[in-house]
């Protein structure tokens, strides 16, 4: 079969080399020059960036691509667990450092707080039972396939449902179990991963803490970016044809079934049509006649966020990790991206700093900095006021915690924001993780990999089932190749 693949963001890589080593015809078509989507990178001056996203788990599902068609994965990609995973900061001067070795992050927390680690260890036990539980069910299976709801999996996540604590948000759970504020910080902040406020979001969302505390984090030694450029590779390697700069203006039909895509005047005939572009996007622009699934359409969006990308004149000991988490007050940073569409005085700042482990990232004696903090959705807001608050605000918190000015030592600087993110990935109101996750059936009831109404059309990519990051992609990448091959 022919099979055009709309967008060349990871998702759609990953299914183009999954479909093609299949035995299937993949044609991709881009709108932009490069491959990966979000996940690529800048150069600004002499400094290299990852541009997208930062934290890499579950790094087997990228290998799984590559031994499912044959290859060994370290002939394109190779990466490394890290020490240690992040270093947090508070205003109080108190560091600490997360793990994923149990014991060790235990006596971090018993050496640095003077607590008890015997609730975290019990946490911890909880969020990998959520996983273990559901984590299969529901990232690698279609939730809109009845056939999923009948297996082994299934019958036991709903028989394990009263221990799941799905009716209560991750703070009531966290703060219930935790004995510590600084604690049910770094346990809330799991809820960013999706873009989604942990005093509304269900618990559930607690197994994330499980793919960084109890899986780890990986670094791709050719930084992020690797990610996305070795499963372009493979692709090629397999046959995927790609055409770059080509935007699809309408996905066409004959019988409310995919026929082909059209670019312009030129119209190209497929079999099937499997679309990585967001959902919303999908159905507004390439599908504009057809009768839109209004009710998930609609959904609330998830957070956003403003990057400066910081060419910094110095190495900085204080932050030995290649992560670094600033905190504040997280209820009222949330009650702003979410209720208010704004950021607060305090934001939480997350630094990443991949010339700690990729020296050539920045010249010599100077650092890499990635300073990001989540922010509302586009919702009408003046976001030059915001942007030029928020590099005030991250100047000044960064400059007090590390007792240095920040702000004298930026020589090189590149700013990603809502209206960046949305104009260039066409990711919707420039959130960047589709919907949020903010209602207990909200995380599981994405759009779904395919067509109820057209048949032949199928869908992949962060704003559809199973969600946003970079293993969610892989699998709706997985889900899609596999119910085309099934």
């Amino acid at each position: 079969m022919k099979i055009a693949v709309v967008g060349a963001g990871i998702a759609g890589l990953a299914a183009a080399a999954r479909l093609q080593n299949a035995g299937h015809e993949v044609d991709v078509f881009e709108h932009r020059n490069y491959a990966g989507g979000k996940l690529t990178e800048i150069m600004v001056g002499d400094y290299r960036f990852d541009a997208g996203p930062s934290i890499f788990t579950m790094p087997e599902y990228v290998d799984e691509i590559f031994k499912v068609c044959g290859k060994n994965p370290k002939d394109y990609f190779e990466y490394e667990f890290m020490d240690g995973i992040c270093n947090y900061f508070w205003e109080d001067g108190t560091q600490l450092t997360s793990y994923a070795d149990p014991e060790r992050f235990a006596k971090e927390i018993e050496d640095k707080l003077k607590v008890d680690s015997q609730p975290v260890r019990k946490m911890m036990s909880k969020n990998q039972f959520k996983f273990e539980t559901v984590g299969d069910l529901f990232i690698r299976k279609s939730l809109h396939k009845l056939g999923t709801y009948t297996s082994y999996n299934t019958v036991r996540a709903i028989a394990r449902t009263p221990r799941l604590q799905l009716f209560q948000s991750m703070d009531q759970v966290n703060n219930k179990l935790l004995n510590h504020p600084k604690l049910v910080q770094m346990f809330n902040r799991f809820a960013t991963y999706n873009g989604s406020n942990p005093y509304e979001a269900s618990s559930i969302l607690n197994l994330i803490g499980h793919l960084e505390l109890g899986l780890g984090i990986a670094l791709p030694k050719n930084g992020m970016h690797d990610i996305s450029q070795s499963i372009y590779k493979l692709a090629k390697d397999l046959g995927v044809k790609f055409h770059f700069g080509r935007k699809v203006d309408e996905i066409l039909l004959k019988n409310k079934q995919a026929s082909g895509i059209r670019l312009g005047e030129d119209k190209f005939s497929y079999d099937k049509v499997v679309c990585n572009m967001d959902v919303y996007y999908a159905y507004n622009k390439l599908l504009p006649n057809e009768p839109q699934p209004i009710k998930v359409l609609n959904q609330t969006r998830s957070s956003s966020g403003i990057v400066f990308y910081w060419g910094i004149k110095k190495e900085f000991p204080e932050l030995i990790l290649h992560n670094a988490l600033m905190t504040n007050d997280s209820e009222k940073e949330f009650d702003c991206i979410f209720n208010k569409k704004t950021i607060t005085d305090d934001p939480t700042i997350y630094i990443n700093i991949t010339s700690k482990h990729c020296p050539e990232d920045a010249p010599k004696g100077c650092e890499n900095w990635f300073a990001m903090i989540n922010v509302p959705h586009i919702q009408g807001q003046d976001w030059d006021k915001i942007i030029e608050q928020a590099r005030e605000r991250i100047i000044q918190k960064s400059s007090r915690m590390l007792g240095t000015d920040i702000g004298s030592l930026i020589e090189a600087e590149e700013v990603f924001e809502p209206r960046i993110i949305q104009n260039r990935t066409f990711s919707y109101q420039g959130s960047l993780y589709g919907i949020s996750s903010n209602s207990t059936t909200g995380a599981f009831f994405r759009h779904a990999n395919f067509s109820r109404k057209i048949k032949d059309l199928y869908f992949c990519g962060g704003s559809v089932h199973p969600g946003g990051g970079i293993p969610m992609c892989l699998s709706s990448a997985k889900i899609v190749a596999d119910i085309i091959t099934a």
